[in-house]
């Protein structure tokens, strides 16, 4: 059933309550619905991701997702805000959790939640997705090609990530992992990493891998973009999040 929905930019408290930009997208036709963090991939704040959040409305979920390069610059244009956060480093994981909290708290705050939230990220936001789910009482985190859980960032790279698998005992609700088989970042052996501390943890995830696809499967604006494995990932998306957070 594709729903009704109403998209706005918004602003919200974060982290160490500064107020950011979010873009917030909601079904209007429905009583009570979960809600889902949406947290944007490395090439930032944008119309791809925009449109993901509008189909969680159209799915019957308030999706919320915070422009996380909203200091760094303000009112700028994905790409050279990017390009910005990106030579400063990338969104350091503090301020990215607060963030998160931030936008749980909103989400909560409507009239119309069921009072259960999950998050997905994509590229840097997978991982960032999986540090929000060890850090914040989440329902559900969906990990969408996350890179650089199990490994830090390489000292050619301006990002300046670190590893977060030591926190996966703390992981809060169930996981969905989704990757594509040519990946680098992550690869198939840093995948296979993050499984064995899951299971050592005893926590509940699935982990799907696309033959054919790499990374930003999911990227309709992207030569990486793979059409099967998208509808497949996408319908993955949906029963997981109507076991969880429904």
């Amino acid at each position: 059933m594709t729903h009704n929905l109403r998209a706005d930019t918004i602003t919200i408290t974060g982290h160490e309550s500064d107020e950011i930009e979010a873009y917030f997208a909601v079904p209007t036709d429905v009583e009570h619905h979960g809600s889902i963090v949406v947290i944007h991939h490395l090439p930032g704040y944008d119309e791809s991701t925009k449109e993901i959040a509008r189909r969680f409305a159209a799915n019957g979920y308030a999706a919320l997702m915070p422009n996380l390069y909203h200091r760094e610059a303000p009112g700028a244009s994905s790409d050279d805000a990017a390009a910005t956060a990106r030579s400063q480093g990338g969104v350091p994981d503090d301020r990215l959790v607060g963030d998160v909290a931030g936008a749980m708290a909103h989400l909560k705050s409507l009239p119309t939640s069921n009072g259960k939230v999950a998050s997905i990220g994509y590229c840097s936001g997978g991982r960032q997705s999986f540090l929000a789910g060890c850090r914040l009482p989440l329902d559900a985190v969906i990990v969408c090609y996350g890179a650089f859980i199990t490994i830090d960032t390489p000292a050619e790279m301006p990002l300046n990530f670190k590893a977060v698998i030591n926190e996966a005992g703390n992981l809060s609700g169930p996981l969905l992992g989704l990757f594509g088989a040519d990946d680098q970042n992550p690869s198939p052996e840093q995948i296979a990493t993050l499984a064995e501390a899951l299971t050592a943890a005893g926590k509940e995830f699935t982990f799907r891998t696309f033959d054919g696809a790499g990374h930003a499967f999911f990227a309709v604006d992207r030569p990486s973009y793979r059409p099967e494995a998208a509808k497949e990932g996408w319908h993955d998306i949906f029963t997981f999040l109507a076991r969880t957070i429904d």
